[in-house]
């Protein structure tokens, strides 16, 4: 692709700026050919037109996309210009505080003008071992890689360090040196590596200066070379220097200073005495160098006076002169003369000359700076002598501190000489990057061409050539009349418009210009010839030879090997490829004018050594740069730096390496990095195939790109392009996956939206339903209301308006009533007149009228019936007329006799109401009489009282007196009481007040009591969880201290080894080859084991050697140094096992619920006590407070005694006092309660399984530490002021309720423990039933199987009774294996007694098959000499001894009933018991096919046979040669995982066993008593106990060793290098780093390679039979081990800090901790280990932008320290274009957070730590006469007893 497609709109270019040099922009528009204008956007928000060139229509660099910027290694960078570098190294610096980084072979390191946290021996072990690009760029990587390289490549190496003053030059050469220090150490005991470090502070005293731009500033070059032996350990060193600054003697410009020296001396002179660093030099010749000192800085006060212009003298007598000559040593008239004059020498004579004062102040300055320089290079040469070593030199690596590029104002012969030096140095530099471009080329196969670099050899050849500049100041110097003017015009003569490098300025004739490879240098002539001459006057040097002073005149001394006054002797070494340098062979005389050579010269001279030894070396170069002038922490200024840049060849490096291909791509890296750029189909089996097909349709120009053998290599923005691609790609399907995400979310959201906005609906709809329906229901009830209430105003004002009317109407009525009654009455009055006077008058009339009728009546009827009768006699006469007539009178007379019935009725009716009436008429007479006769009474009564009125009148006006006399009485009684009830109420409300007040205070005593009752527990809680956490953490620390000073002593045990070897062999003993017999060694570790008796056997081979010893004093004393130093760490080791046994007793103590055997802890018995004794305090203050109560209430009562309160305040009296009775009654009864308590507890103490008592305990104690008691005394407290009848409130403390409660729930949980204890013997019986009915089946299976076999031949029946056996034990083990799969101690268990059943199979069927062989041999013998009678003879003899022989295994059971588990062996079979058993054994086969910690068994049944008998010199030996057996082995095979676990577990074992038959009852509750019988009876092998533990502990160390050893190349590899989940992490550009030799080809470990590698450890220490919590502590510490090496390599790698990494991480954290859950060991404390490094992870995913996501890193990270979780932070890097930095200010709020964290500042986690190892008692349920020895272990010399 055309470079001018790139510039797209978007696209971000440089353009220069004259401030910040480059700046960054971003185009508006696309670049179309033939533009000449950009549109460009800067990032300050300014819209700028960027004018192209119209010659060069050069565009703007392009910038780099943002996950490349940062990187380790410039070379990374797609586009390769000065500002990508420029702005990497700023990113780098400012933002993520990295100081160092990479530019291909070249590590960049810039100046922090802070002490930074990243040299410590940690960082060193971190580098230590690595590849160059698998860590982050660092002055330890370079040393690594120079020290692995001399070692792999055996050839010498060369760390060049170069940079201008203040860059850091000197301290990263220290850094180097301090590394080869530390990872090689030395070969001998001399400590040379501290030697080479200690030389630094002497050099720089010396050499070094304060200057305008660094207060620590190197005045001249040096280069060291550190010697290596064939091991490759530090032997020796040796310094050469370059161009020390004289002039700085006796000129400093402004604000500069001195050498440190004088300060130092200055500073010190009123000291007694000085005391230097004895690097090599004597304290006479440490005086000296002072009094030359002291010397030189009198000789600058010396002063002139002129006599004319020609000559001058000094002073007579003048005080700093004379100080001169005491301090020096010499003549005063002899030096004060050679001062002020100087000899000529011609042919025929000598002439002496007076000098001017100028020319005598000059020599004066001369003679001072020769001397300082003389005293520097002898200074220099006995450092050298003194880290010369007499062991011959293998190889070397040195390291050149050199001055960089210079260029000031005003720029002098000392600017010329270093930039000269910087010519040859960059040339070679130069020539080493386009090798190793070439080199690359070739080896990957590719075409290339000549690249175009610079070269600056015409530059060179300028300044050394013939006739070149230092050619013509050296002829000019020999000039008698020779001047700066006059060498200028040869300068100007000779190059001047000849060569393209040398310029003349305008303005100046004495000054000329040279281009530089770094930039043009005008350099003043004046002063050039006097300082390439360095003149000194040789009759002042011949004054200072003859000194008195011894150590003057050997600084003068001619040396044949000294190269220059100005370097250093050379060791006469011959190293490996270096060219010695020869000395140079004059005639005879020369020596003493060689002062004379010029400056120039001698430089030029040490300046082609100097290139010639490192053309003889493999060169690593570290440029360092000074970030700024003012020396500011962190402050970056782009000016300085670009200068800096430009001079130490940087930017040279990078355009070398952009002119070919910058770009390198392995091709799996490149297909897993572009993989999403390539479809399905194209991706093919062969990955180098794919990536071709891929590139030739991304790039079309094939001239881009070149495909190697193993790598792809791109040219410049290449990578950048194809970045560009893939950001695309995954921005496109980026916008499609969250276009799709965003619809379905979006789709989502709107069907949520529209289900809610339903249910809003549904909701509101109902609600407004609701709310109408609740108006229409408010309506109705409001019109309801309305008309019931306007009903009930209505109804109001009608019932008001109704009474109102119904009052006017009944008075009305009234009225109307009153007068219509008055109006009836008297019409009744009336009436009833008119009724008598109108019933008379009408009877009168009826009277008169019926009469008169009646007469009338009777006249008409008489007349009437006068003519019926004669008509009735006129009809009578005719028939018909009476049967008429007789018809009508029936129906008559019917009804006539009807009417006579109901008349009849009528008057029955009348005559009842008649009789009534006359009843109650009679009835009210008589009432009417009696009545009558009562008035009739009363009246006379009223007569007989109207007599008595009058008396009684009388007594009424008497009573009427009483009355008011009576009242007046009652008036006074009542004030009287009002006044008594006042002062009763008064009296009754102060008592009721006391009342309250003593109830308050009660109460707040009671809550006084409970709050410190609580403040009490919970302050003693705290404080014996914290006493606890601290004896814990002080006896791990205790522990960790024990166990490393057992390591240091182990170290210098095997150191003495070692050394007495050495002594062996050096003394030529007459037996070659001789090795240290077992005796030997047991003898020597006598001490070791605490004996104080040693074998005669022993003690021979140790007088034998004492004599050859005693031969050689030196190593004799070292030998009595180690043993006087083993002495003291025993001493020392005794201390603190005394400590750790006092810090364990009180861990148990505090610890008692976790004891085996219960017992109550006296922390709690004191705690108990002292809580009682407090509340019986409180109590009796209580009592005192309430008698004093008592007495002021008697006293303010008792002028009221006989006031009517008294009694009340009696009663209460008197219950207080039957209170207090009843308390301490109660108290006594709870005593006694107490009393019966313990005694109870005692009681009832399990006696049958340890598993009840255990759980009786934890109860008893739950109930103590969770407060219960507490809470009941609490709770009975509060019980006891609320209802005077509780039985809480037996007593006043609620105790007698508390034990009461107590002894309940103790029954309540014997009771239980009485169920669970008949539960488990009802399941025990039900198992035992089951077991009996299978032994009843297996026995009658085993009887059928008998008939079976006795109906067999004699031969058959010992096979089928072998096969049926067998049969049944694989059903059996089947069985088992089934049934214990879950319980492996159990299987364990059958296991073990299965293999004993195997081997007494194996035995059995071995003396079947001896027996089987010896009778057919018998019957082959026989069967030749007799017939065949005979030979049926035989046949019928010889089944019967068949037949017998089985019988035999028979009995062995039966006889080991009587074994006691004792192996007995001669004294003499010693050494071949622990040869067989020990040394010999192979743990593979005994882990396979024996039981677990066989041989510990074997070992303690021999110790047990001798403590049988007694002997203890027995006892002593075999436990000394076990011991030495058991280190000899580890010694011999300490590499082996397998063998180190082994005998770990046997020696546990072994511990156990001796502890377990010790006899101590502590040991022997889990014995059984056939166990406890097997004891030991007459030694105590306590102290053997603790040597055994010691060898543990050392063991314990080996295996974390052998650990760390196995698992460190996998960590790095499979943690965090390889992918697990694959595609999750892309490969980012690795840059020119990762193609170095330093890569090996090794197979890549992946984290199943890990997990394979643990359970593959796991399996091996459970075949040993390892106890389980020691495989937990080892798992703990394997995890530990994982967790900081892959922590640290994450705090040391910036590629390996990013979100996909994080992730990756955790899911690798994830597996393990699955394999911690498949084996059992999640309660081992290996997961807390993995905790930072899960933080870590976390932290590298978490968000990192607000406030909050700052609190919350700040919480979740409290594992970390405060410097790592900067470190990742700084470190985060993205992979991803979607990704995003942290930023500086979130960084800076993370720290201001954490500042006050108290924490480590440490930042690397310590790998190398191992965590203090415990051996906690595991006894054996094995039985040891069930034990039996097989003979594949060679051991039938032994016996049991």
């Amino acid at each position: 692709m055309a470079a001018s497609q790139l510039y797209t709109k978007f696209a971000r270019v440089w353009i220069p700026d004259p401030e910040e040099v480059w700046k960054s922009a971003e185009l508006l528009k696309d670049y179309k050919p033939g533009d000449k204008v950009l549109l460009l956007h800067l990032e300050e928000g300014k819209d700028l037109e960027y004018r192209l060139d119209p010659k060069t229509k050069e565009l703007p660099h392009l910038r780099n996309p943002d996950i490349l910027v940062g990187e380790n290694d410039l070379t990374a960078l797609s586009y390769l210009h000065e500002p990508a570098v420029l702005h990497n190294l700023r990113v780098r610096f400012i933002d993520s505080k990295l100081i160092y980084t990479y530019c291909g072979i070249v590590l960049v390191a810039i100046n922090p003008y802070e002490q930074l946290p990243i040299y410590g021996e940690d960082i060193i072990n971190a580098y230590s071992g690595q590849n160059m690009g698998d860590m982050d760029p660092h002055i330890f990587a370079v040393a690594e890689e120079a020290y692995k390289q001399m070692a792999r490549d055996e050839r010498n190496q060369s760390i060049i360090v170069s940079g201008e003053s203040g860059a850091g030059k000197t301290v990263s050469a220290k850094y180097a040196m301090r590394y080869f220090a530390t990872v090689s150490g030395s070969a001998s005991e001399a400590n040379v590596e501290e030697k080479v470090l200690a030389s630094n502070p002497i050099m720089e005293s010396i050499g070094n200066a304060k200057t305008t731009r660094n207060d620590n500033s190197s005045r001249f070059g040096k280069y060291i070379e550190i010697g290596f032996d064939k091991r490759y350990r530090i032997i020796g060193a040796n310094m050469r220097t370059y161009l020390l600054e004289k002039s700085r003697v006796v000129f400093q410009a402004e604000e500069e200073r001195n050498y440190h020296i004088f300060y130092q001396l200055c500073a010190s002179a009123k000291l007694p005495e000085f005391k230097m660093l004895r690097l090599g030099i004597s304290e006479n010749y440490q005086m000296g160098i002072f009094r030359i000192l002291a010397g030189i800085l009198h000789l600058g006060n010396v002063g002139f006076t002129s006599r004319d212009s020609d000559s001058c003298t000094i002073p007579p007598k003048h005080e700093p002169l004379s100080i001169f000559c005491d301090l020096m040593g010499v003549d005063y008239e002899e030096m004060c003369h050679w001062l002020c004059h100087r000899k000529l020498a011609t042919a025929t004579e000598t002439y002496i000359k007076p000098i001017s004062k100028l020319q005598a102040t000059n020599a004066r300055d001369a003679l001072a700076k020769h001397i300082y320089a003389k005293l520097f290079n002898w200074i220099v040469d006995h450092v050298n002598q003194a880290l010369h070593s007499a062991v011959k030199q293998h190889s070397f690596i040195g390291v050149l501190d050199i001055y960089g590029f210079e260029t000031f104002e005003i720029n002098s012969f000392e600017q010329f000489c270093i930039n000269y030096a910087n010519e040859k140095l960059q040339q070679q530099f130069n020539l080493h990057v386009f090798k190793l471009e070439q080199e690359e080329y070739m080896k990957e196969q590719i075409p290339w061409t000549l690249i175009d670099f610079y070269d600056n050899q015409p530059c060179i050849n300028l300044i050394e050539s013939k006739l070149g500049i230092l050619d013509l100041l050296d002829e000019e110097c020999k000039m008698p009349k020779g001047t700066d003017d006059t060498w200028a015009q040869k300068l100007y003569n000779t190059h001047l418009n000849k060569c393209a490098l040398f310029e003349k300025p305008r303005l100046s004739n004495k000054a000329f210009i040279i281009q530089h490879f770094a930039d043009k240098v005008e350099y003043q002539c004046e002063g050039f010839l006097e300082k390439n001459k360095d003149t000194v006057y040789e009759e002042q040097i011949k004054v200072l030879k003859s000194s008195k002073f011894k150590m003057l005149p050997e600084l003068f001394q001619d040396d044949e090997k000294a190269i220059s006054p100005t370097s250093a002797t050379s060791s006469g070494r011959t190293p490996l490829t270096r060219i010695p340098a020869k000395p140079t062979k004059g005639r005879p005389g020369q020596t003493a004018k060689e002062h004379k050579k010029t400056v120039g010269h001698q430089f030029r001279n040490s300046l082609h050594l100097l290139m010639e030894t490192l053309n003889a070396t493999t060169p690593h170069y570290v440029r360092c740069i000074k970030p700024n002038d003012f020396k500011f922490p962190f402050t970056f200024d782009e000016k300085r730096a670009v200068q800096q840049l430009r001079a130490c060849g940087v930017l040279e490096t990078i355009r070398i390496s952009a002119a070919g291909f910058p770009s390198r791509w392995t091709y799996q890296e490149f297909f897993s990095r572009y993989r999403v750029l390539m479809k399905q189909k194209d991706v093919l089996s062969d990955r180098k195939q794919t990536c071709k097909n891929v590139l030739e349709n991304l790039i079309p120009d094939k001239d881009k790109y070149q495909f190697g053998k193993t790598k792809i290599f791109f040219r410049a923005g290449q990578v950048a392009y194809l970045e560009k691609l893939r950001a695309d790609k995954l921005r496109a399907a980026c916008i499609r996956i969250q276009k799709t995400i965003r619809g379905w979310l979006q789709r989502k959201k709107y069907l949520r939206m529209r289900k809610a906005a339903i249910t809003v609906q549904r909701y509101v709809r109902g609600y407004q339903a609701r709310c109408y329906a609740k108006f229409l229901r408010r309506t109705k009830a409001a019109t309801i209301i309305q008309k019931y209430w306007r009903m009930y105003v209505v109804h109001r004002k009608y019932k008001s308006k109704r009474a109102a009317t119904i009052v006017l109407q009944s008075y009305l009525r009234g009225y109307l009533a009153r007068n219509r009654y008055r109006k009836i009455l008297r019409d009744h009055k009336a009436v009833i007149i008119q009724k008598w006077v109108r019933g008379w008058l009408a009877r009168t009339y009826y009277k008169r009228s019926l009469h008169a009728i009646i007469y009338l009546q009777c006249c008409l009827r008489r007349m009437i019936a006068k003519r019926e009768l004669k008509k009735l006699k006129i009809e009578a006469r005719s028939v018909e007329r009476y049967k008429k007539l007789h018809i009508g009178m029936e129906n008559k007379i019917m009804q006539l006799q009807r009417k006579v019935d109901e008349q009849n009725k009528d008057y029955k009716c009348l005559m009842e109401k008649l009789t009534h009436l006359e009843g109650i008429y009679n009835s009210e007479t008589e009432k009417l009489r009696s009545d009558l006769e009562r008035l009739q009474l009363s009246e006379e009564e009223a007569k007989i009282a109207a007599g008595r009125v009058l008396s009684l009148q009388e007594e009424v006006a008497k009573l009427r007196k009483d009355l008011e006399q009576t009242r007046s009485e009652k008036k006074s009684i009542e004030e009287r009481a009002d006044r008594y009830k006042q002062e009763t109420e008064q009296v009754v409300s102060t008592l009721k007040e006391e009342n309250t007040l003593l109830k308050q205070e009660k109460e707040a005593l009671n809550h006084l009591i409970v709050e410190q009752a609580k403040e009490m527990t919970e302050t003693m809680e705290k404080k014996l969880v914290e006493e606890t956490k601290q004896l814990e953490l002080d006896l791990n620390d205790e522990r960790l201290r024990y166990q490393n000073l057992l390591n240091e002593f182990s170290r210098l045990e095997e150191r003495y080894d070692d050394l007495k070897e050495e002594m062996t062999l050096m003394l030529n003993v007459p037996k070659p080859g001789h090795k240290r017999t077992d005796s030997t060694h047991s003898s020597n570790e006598s001490e070791y084991t605490f004996s104080t008796e040693i074998a005669e056997t022993e003690d021979i081979p140790l007088r034998t050697e004492e004599p050859s010893e005693k031969k050689v004093p030196l190593d004799m004393s070292l030998f009595l140094k180690l043993q006087k130093r083993v002495t003291e760490l025993e001493q020392e080791k005794q201390v603190m096992q005394d400590e750790l046994d006092r810090k364990e007793e009180q861990v148990l103590r505090s610890k008692a619920k976790e004891e085996e055997r219960p017992q109550i802890r006296g922390a709690e018995l004191e705690y108990e006590s002292l809580k009682r004794q407090e509340l019986e305090s409180e109590n009796k203050k209580l009592k005192n407070e309430l008698n004093e109560l008592r007495k002021a209430l008697s006293e303010k009562s008792a002028p009221e005694v006989t006031a009517p309160g008294a009694p009340a305040y009696r009663v209460l009296m008197e219950q207080l006092t039957s209170v207090s009775e009843e308390l301490d009654v109660r108290k006594e009864e709870v005593l006694i309660l107490r009393s019966q308590l313990v005694s109870q507890k005692e009681a009832i103490q399990p006696k049958n399984t340890m598993t009840d008592a255990t759980v009786l305990l934890e109860d008893v104690q739950k109930m103590k530490d969770k407060g219960e008691i507490a809470q009941a005394y609490i709770g009975l407290k509060e019980t006891n002021r609320s209802s005077a009848m509780d039985y809480h409130e037996l007593n006043e403390d609620g105790e007698l309720w508390l034990v009461y409660e107590g002894l309940k729930q103790a029954n309540r949980l014997l009771e239980s423990q009485l169920q669970s204890q008949k539960r488990s013997h009802e399941n025990e019986a039900e198992a035992l039933r089951g077991e009996i009915q299978n032994l009843k089946e297996e026995n009658n299976r085993q009887q059928q199987l008998l008939a079976q076999n006795l109906q067999l031949p004699p031969e058959a029946r010992i096979e089928a009774s072998l096969q049926h056996e067998i049969t049944r034990l694989t059903n059996e083990n089947l069985y088992f294996e089934e049934l214990y799969a879950d319980d492996p101690k159990k299987y364990q268990s059958y296991r073990i007694s299965l293999y004993k059943r195997m081997i007494d199979l194996m035995e059995q069927l071995e003396k079947q098959d001896k027996t089987v062989r010896k009778l057919k041999k018998q019957l082959k013998v026989f069967a030749k000499k007799i017939g065949e009678l005979e030979v049926g003879q035989m046949e019928n003899i010889s089944p019967g001894q068949i037949i017998d022989e089985p019988i035999r295994p028979v009995n062995i059971p039966r006889k080991e009933k009587d074994f006691q588990g004792m192996l007995e062996y001669k004294k003499e079979d010693e050494q071949k018991l622990v040869k067989n058993l020990i040394l010999e054994l192979k743990p593979r086969g005994v882990a396979v096919n024996l039981i677990p910690g066989l041989p510990a068994y074997i070992l303690f049944m021999c110790v047990r046979h001798a403590d049988y008998l007694n002997d203890d010199q027995k006892v002593r030996s075999l436990l000394t040669s076990t011991i030495n057996s058991i280190k000899k082995v580890l010694k011999k095979r300490g590499d082996d995982f397998e063998t180190v676990s082994f005998w770990l577990s046997n020696t546990c074992r072994f511990l156990h066993c001796l502890k377990q038959y010790s006899g101590e009852e502590g040991f022997m509750k889990h014995n059984t008593s056939r166990q406890n019988e097997h004891c030991l009876t007459n030694f105590d092998l306590a102290e053997y106990r603790q040597v055994l533990s010691d060898l543990a502990i050392q063991i314990y160390q080996q295996l974390v060793r052998v650990l760390e050893n196995i698992l460190q190349p996998m960590i790095v590899s499979g943690m965090l290098e390889h992918e697990t989940i694959q595609g999750v992490s892309g490969v980012k550009p690795t840059g020119l780093r990762k193609r170095t030799s330093s890569i090996a080809d090794e197979g890549t470990y992946t984290l199943d390679s890990i997990l394979r590698q643990l359970s593959s450890f796991h399996s091996v220490m459970c075949q040993h039979g390892m106890d389980p919590e020691l495989i937990k502590q080892v798992a703990k510490q394997m995890f530990y081990i994982v967790g900081a090496i892959t922590l640290n390599n994450l705090l040391l790698r910036k590629d390996m800090c990013s979100w996909s990494k994080g992730m990756q991480i955790r899911y690798n954290v994830s597996q393990l901790e699955e394999w911690l859950r498949d084996k059992n060991l999640m309660n081992s404390g290996a997961k807390e280990t993995l905790e930072p490094l899960i933080q870590a992870a976390q932290l590298l995913q978490v968000k990192k932008k607000t406030d909050d996501d700052a609190e919350a890193i700040c919480s979740m990270c409290n594992a970390l320290t405060t410097a790592q979780i900067v470190k990742v932070l700084n470190l985060y890097t993205p992979v991803n274009e979607f990704e995003e930095r942290v930023s500086v200010s979130f960084i800076r709020t993370i720290q201001m957070r954490l500042r006050d964290r108290k924490d480590s500042p440490q930042l690397l986690m310590d790998a190398k730590h191992i965590f203090p190892v415990t051996f906690p008692f595991n006894p054996s349920s094995l039985a040891l006469e069930t034990i039996q020895i097989p003979a594949s272990l060679g051991l039938g010399f032994i016996a049991r007893v």
